[in-house]
């Protein structure tokens, strides 16, 4: 019996303890930690502190003040993009993603060639405009009994089109200066 009463005379002081103002309620701001009714802000500005986790907005706008892509909205540098949409113009779109930088096309036949159809993806990688910021990936199908079959692309077609993307971005930033 003597066992049975030091076990309790530990363990209820033990969970005396998890009670009380301990308790973290959820509420209405995600970084609130609410406690007796009222919510701590969350520390602002540059001396805020390291950021563990998520993104530091203030560097964010910093970044993007420095390389002149504030308020735009995109998360790509905006002449790449364009340039990037106005190379694979020709072919019909399927998704547009100017945050993660992503285009994707539909199948597009030549009219030259009923029995082939080509697809690409292209991604923007950055923000500044650099010759390794556009990646743009070709596929093809031949159509064999009727059924769309993958077919090897050229090595260089990938490398041309992203060429061509690059100097339509030179392009555009040349006209956007001469203004």
């Amino acid at each position: 019996m003597k066992p049975a009463l030091l076990a309790l005379g530990v363990i209820l002081p033990l969970l005396a303890a998890c009670g009380g103002d301990n308790q973290r309620l959820v509420g209405n701001d995600e970084y609130g930690d609410w406690r007796n009714g009222r919510a701590r802000n969350r520390p602002q500005g540059a001396s805020a502190g390291l950021v563990v986790f998520g993104v530091d907005k203030d560097r964010e706008a910093r970044e993007a003040a420095a390389t002149g892509g504030g308020g735009g909205g995109l998360s790509v540098n905006a002449y790449l993009w364009r340039a990037t949409l106005d190379t694979l113009s020709f072919m019909p779109l399927a998704s547009a993603d100017p945050f993660g930088g992503t285009i994707i096309t539909e199948w597009y036949t030549p009219p030259s060639a009923n029995n082939e159809r080509f697809r690409a993806q292209a991604y923007v990688l950055g923000r500044q405009l650099r010759s390794d910021g556009v990646r743009v990936q070709v596929f093809r199908q031949m159509l064999d009994r009727g059924q769309w079959v993958d077919s090897p692309v050229s090595p260089s077609t990938n490398s041309d089109l992203e060429d061509k993307v690059l100097a339509r971005a030179r392009e555009l930033r040349s006209q956007s200066a001469s203004r």
